[in-house]
């Protein structure tokens, strides 16, 4: 038998049996929960190379199997500018996996490259717009990405630590610019940790960091944990948990159970509103 069908064998495997519960369970419980998904959805699932959007396309292979209600998947790639080394790479993974791509090239690494303030909240923004448009023209009508439940509570803690706000990495938006279109996050409930822990037993390699800002700093010798304020907040909850090992769970739940007999003032539809409206009224 062929290697990558031995391989990719394993991988499923392993997913339906030994990280069940770790994995697929908590996939198909976000999409229950949050109404992720909905007969006839055409879902680009949107594939960086990276361990979290790898696993994605699998377990929405895996998903469209059961067959519980009729929607359409296609499997999304851009290319950002990445170099040969790590194009290489992410079609290879795709092709030990079965996934089958469809690839869009785009310069926005160039584009990026030299801006000082913001680099990577300009490519962020530019790569969501491409994926909502080459989405489109796949006929979808949604878009998956592959954030986790650590990326959202170290959004939270962000949000709180240098944004002096309270906010959450959503399970699902609405576009604002592409009429009809959705984003939506399958891997909400599922933890980093086991994600890496199913990377190590089948022994794959994924792409860790294709980003040319930070291969440049690689470059330089620059201290790149320095410059990563999510790695900063990524070691505060794991010291935060020697002492406190619900830590996780609470940041999680805490934007579950916002009182606003409590808050002192809140936005709602960008108009901030004060205690001191509803004080009036309750006087």
């Amino acid at each position: 038998m062929d290697s990558a069908i031995c391989i990719n064998d394993k991988v499923e495997k392993s997913i339906r049996k030994k990280f069940h519960k770790e994995l697929f369970s908590r996939f198909a419980k976000a999409i229950n929960e949050y109404k992720l998904l909905e007969p006839k959805d055409h879902v680009a699932v949107c594939v960086s190379g990276g361990k979290d959007s790898m696993l994605m396309a699998k377990l929405f292979q895996e998903l469209k199997k059961h067959n519980k209600f009729d929607f359409d998947i296609s499997f999304l790639v851009m290319d950002p500018g990445y170099n040969k080394a790590n194009r290489e790479a992410l079609e290879n993974n795709a092709k030990i996996l079965n996934i089958p791509i469809t690839i869009f090239e785009t310069q926005i690494f160039d584009a990026v490259y030299k801006i000082e303030k913001s680099p990577c909240y300009l490519c962020a923004r530019m790569r969501r717009g491409y994926l909502y448009n080459n989405a489109k023209k796949l006929g979808c009508n949604k878009i998956a990405l592959g954030h986790h439940y650590d990326d959202v509570i170290e959004t939270i803690l962000m949000g709180m630590l240098y944004g002096a706000q309270i906010q959450t990495m959503m399970p699902k938006l609405h576009s604002t610019n592409f009429k009809g279109m959705e984003l939506i996050r399958p891997m909400y409930l599922i933890r980093e940790e086991d994600i890496i822990h199913w990377k190590d037993y089948n022994n794959l390699n994924f792409l860790q960091c294709a980003c040319r800002f930070t291969e440049s700093l690689q470059i330089s010798g620059s201290d790149i944990s320095s410059e990563s304020k999510r790695l900063e907040i990524k070691n505060l909850i794991c010291r935060l948990k020697e002492t406190n090992p619900y830590i996780e769970g609470n940041i999680f739940r805490s934007v579950e159970n916002i009182n606003l007999d409590t808050v002192i003032a809140y936005k709602e539809n960008g108009v901030k509103h004060s205690f001191l409206e509803r004080y009036k009224d309750k006087d």
